[in-house]
């Protein structure tokens, strides 16, 4: 299976390991600080990832300060407060609601493609959610290409959160997202996979 995978798939094998593989959500890092140039090379990288119309929605919320986290650990579940208060870099993840008024600057070959949406602010949420998902997923792999680890949370109050971060009403949280270096003692053993005949289909 090695040599298959190593002929099929376009990248080496160690920037496979290093994406999947080996790759871990991590509970723990180092106190090694995680600079703007990084999240910048990071974000140079993920932002071609597609969305619909291409929308980008994703707002990233970057909390560096003690100031910052001290607002944010009341709302984080007890279960993640400890890993979220040590960690060198929290990102807030939320998706832009009014994503829309961007269409006229990202879709631009659909002149009217933003009046399609104004009055639908369901539906508009709905795409806002779905392509932030997506750009997240990015946002993980794009962590994990720069050397670092990733530990991704649901475990928190989402509409807390907005409200002390996000009072304007237009963003909803989606995640939040740890990023540093692993620790040594940063993720458990590896939980299994679902093999390919139980996740893929054939007509």
């Amino acid at each position: 299976m090695t040599a298959a995978v190593d002929e099929l798939i376009a990248l080496d094998r160690a920037a496979q390991d290093l994406l999947f593989r080996a790759a871990h959500t991590a509970n723990a890092f180092t106190d090694e600080p995680v600079g703007d140039e990084q999240v910048r090379a990071v974000h140079d990288l993920i932002r071609y990832g597609p969305t619909a119309m291409n929308a980008q929605p994703l707002r990233v919320l970057l909390l560096r300060s003690p100031a910052a986290r001290a607002r944010l650990l009341p709302y984080v579940s007890a279960g993640n407060r400890d890993k979220t208060a040590t960690a060198p870099l929290t990102a807030v993840l939320a998706a832009d609601v009014d994503w829309h008024d961007r269409l006229p600057e990202l879709f631009p070959h659909r002149p009217g493609a933003r009046d399609w949406f104004t009055g639908d602010p369901a539906g508009r949420e709905a795409q806002a959610r779905f392509n932030a998902a997506l750009q997240i997923g990015y946002l993980l792999v794009g962590v994990r290409a720069a050397g670092l680890a990733a530990g991704p949370m649901a475990g928190f109050d989402a509409a807390a959160v907005e409200r002390e971060f996000f009072p304007g009403g237009r963003h909803r949280v989606l995640l939040l997202m740890n990023i540093g270096r692993p620790a040594p003692d940063a993720w458990r053993e590896r939980l299994p996979r679902l093999p390919y005949e139980d996740v893929v289909g054939t007509l």
